[in-house]
């Protein structure tokens, strides 16, 4: 059994392709249902696709200058680059899904390119997820022990949990590169990269064909969702437990804020997708599949892609957006505007008092001047 896709984890071609894919490889003759609505997702894909590389290369890309280059590194800031550089890296081959997609899923990149591809998309997935982990943990942390973070919180200790974060995502995407392949289904020489579970060409029985499957979709959704966001929900737990004192809950700024909406988002984004992984696992394992799960898929796997895909270019726009007041943001510039949504709370009440101290003083001069 093997199961037709993009080079994405997961696309809509998956549960398009196996209604029309037999189980050795053969094309059916039967008609399309829903034309029109396959027609429309695919032209809304492409769209999607198209935008969510130009804003996340974009705006990932100024992030990572602002971050990199324009402010004083800490550990809250460390994260949030390796954030955007998880999500720059993803938008970054998205040209290849646009294309993929655009050809009708025809892949002219070849075996490796159809194999790196989607395991940059997976690592993508598992290194955004648990950066959002160290993020929660870290905020967790500077709550219930304030002063021992402030003691210990560093750049240097902040790279070497990221490099073991990235070191885990690889672990964790690593089997993809070796699960996607590419073959041609048809005469017109049409080459698809999909999900091959027999993992070579020899003969696998059907069996154990089902129990990879089933292995790579739980294993997915469990170190790719349910781990990673049962550890977050624990985290803003505790803190919303412990902010119970006002004393906290003044303290928790503009930060906090843009950490709880790229989670929230975060969610939104992948919970349809990871909801779909595991509707096409249980189809691809029923002896006859209802035809409305089937019609569930056809129709809901290209939106739950679209989204997954929309998340990596989503943070950039929370942060200008979220960063400062909205008035503000038409007269500064995005380099101000990212670096105040980065900005320590603790260094932003500085700044504050001095910019407060500044305009009594002007106020003063102002004053003795009419007098």
């Amino acid at each position: 059994m093997t199961e037709t896709s993009t080079a994405t984890p997961f696309s809509y071609t998956n549960a398009h392709l196996s209604s029309n894919v037999s189980r050795n490889g053969s094309l059916n003759g039967n008609e399309d249902e829903y034309a029109q609505v396959r027609q429309f997702l695919h032209t809304m894909s492409i769209i999607v696709f198209c935008l969510a590389f130009i804003f996340g290369v974009l705006g990932n890309g100024l992030v990572i200058w602002v971050i990199g280059f324009k402010m004083k590194l800490n550990a809250t800031t460390f994260w949030f680059l390796n954030l955007a550089v998880a999500d720059f890296l993803f938008t970054a081959f998205l040209p290849l899904s646009v294309a993929y997609t655009a050809m009708h899923f025809h892949w002219p990149f070849g075996k490796f390119m159809c194999k790196f591809h989607n395991t940059i998309n997976v690592l993508n997935m598992f290194a955004s997820v648990y950066i959002l982990v160290i993020i929660s943990v870290d905020r967790c942390v500077c709550v219930v022990w304030p002063v021992w973070a402030q003691n210990h919180r560093s750049v240097r200790k902040a790279s070497c949990v990221s490099v073991g974060v990235w070191v885990l995502a690889v672990v964790l995407s690593t089997p993809y590169f070796f699960l996607k392949d590419t073959m041609a289904l048809n005469p017109q020489n049409i080459i698809y990269c999909y999900n091959n579970y027999a993992f070579s060409d020899g003969f696998v029985t059907p069996s154990v064909l089902q129990l990879r499957h089933r292995a790579m979709t739980i294993s997915r959704i469990t170190f790719g969702f349910v781990v990673p966001f049962t550890v977050i929900v624990s985290s803003y737990a505790v803190i919303i437990y412990r902010l119970r004192n006002r004393a906290f809950a003044n303290q928790s700024g503009r930060t906090f804020k843009i950490i709880i909406a790229i989670i929230i988002t975060f969610f939104l984004c992948w919970v349809p997708y990871h909801t779909l992984t595991l509707t096409e696992m249980v189809k691809m394992h029923m002896a006859k599949p209802p035809k409305s799960l089937h019609h569930v898929l056809i129709i809901g796997a290209p939106i739950a892609t679209s989204l997954a895909y929309f998340n990596s270019c989503m943070n950039p726009l929370l942060y200008v957006f979220i960063g400062h007041d909205f008035k503000n943001k038409v007269c500064k510039s995005v380099l101000k505007i990212l670096e105040n949504a980065f900005q320590e709370e603790g260094s932003r009440s500085q700044t504050y008092t001095k910019t407060v101290t500044t305009s009594q003083s002007k106020d003063k001069s102002v004053s003795d001047t009419m007098i």
